[in-house]
């Protein structure tokens, strides 16, 4: 490729924006270590009402802003804001809506309890993150999914965005972790998650509609696999072999660490074929 390789990152956690986890650190730093390698790249992830948009200077982005999305037959208003890592010189894009993340934590109530309406926010954030990316004009090479919010998109893009030019050859880079342990999504999460050319035989991975079987139909719209941790569901480990993606176990990732963005940047060109 003449040009650079574009990478775009969809991510459930980046940090300093949500507290330092397996997920969060990888969302901070791999995309920085990517960038300084010569590919571009864009971060997306959602805006938690945790996060003080004060504090960490989020601003809208009114031309990306205005969309409607509808789930479950519910206009909800897309918001963009952006900030900046001036440490990475890097931007985080943060896909909003005022109902859907006004909860002051990530992912549970104070009772420990996943919020009842986790599966849409997860269908909300897939796509609102790939029509901002529309809207962008800029043809991503390689998608890569970080974290159980991240993990319906792949269906989308497979299935709901596949001829759209500015998907049509993109390739899908998903990293596993164990990160939402018994989570149970509503009964009706496939019915929820229907949109343009899906159908509910793509979504057959979610008979059970719980975070297994929601990474499991990630994987299936995969092209290849990250193990972020050491913890990952062995079950998924094997589905994914069994589809024979290449799989790639995780370096520890972090600003004093660097040999781990060759190994990446040798998966994604093993992704791409080049």
């Amino acid at each position: 490729m003449s040009e650079p390789i574009r990478v775009l990152y969809v991510n459930s956690e980046v940090y300093p924006y949500t507290p330092e986890s397996d997920v969060s650190i990888v969302g901070r730093y791999l995309p920085q270590a990517v960038q300084e390698s010569g590919r571009e790249v864009r971060s997306f992830m959602p805006r938690y009402g945790c996060i003080n948009e004060r504090r960490n200077q989020l601003h809208e982005v009114i031309r990306l802003s205005g969309m409607n999305i509808i789930v479950n037959d519910k206009v909800r208003p897309l918001i963009i804001k952006v900030a900046s890592i001036s440490a990475a010189r890097m931007q985080v894009y943060f896909i909003d809506n005022d109902e859907l993340f006004r909860q002051k934590t990530i992912a549970k109530d104070d009772k420990g309890n996943y919020f009842a309406d986790s599966d849409e926010r997860v269908i909300f954030f897939a796509r609102g993150v790939l029509e901002t990316v529309k809207k962008f004009r800029w043809k991503p090479d390689i998608v890569h999914c970080q974290g159980w919010v991240s993990q319906i998109l792949p269906l989308y893009l497979k299935k709901a965005y596949n001829d759209d030019p500015i998907f049509s050859d993109s390739k899908v880079v998903l990293s596993l972790y164990n990160d939402a342990p018994g989570i149970v999504f509503s009964s009706d999460m496939k019915k929820k998650a229907l949109f343009g050319n899906v159908v509910e035989d793509d979504l057959a991975a979610l008979e059970k509609t719980d975070g297994t079987n929601l990474a499991r139909l990630a994987i299936q719209y995969s092209d290849g696999v990250i193990l972020g941790d050491s913890e990952v569901d062995k079950a998924l480990v094997k589905f994914a072999q069994k589809r024979k993606l290449p799989i790639l176990e995780s370096s520890k990732i972090g600003l004093t660490e660097t040999e781990y963005i060759k190994e990446y940047n040798g998966f994604y060109n093993q992704i791409l074929g080049i």
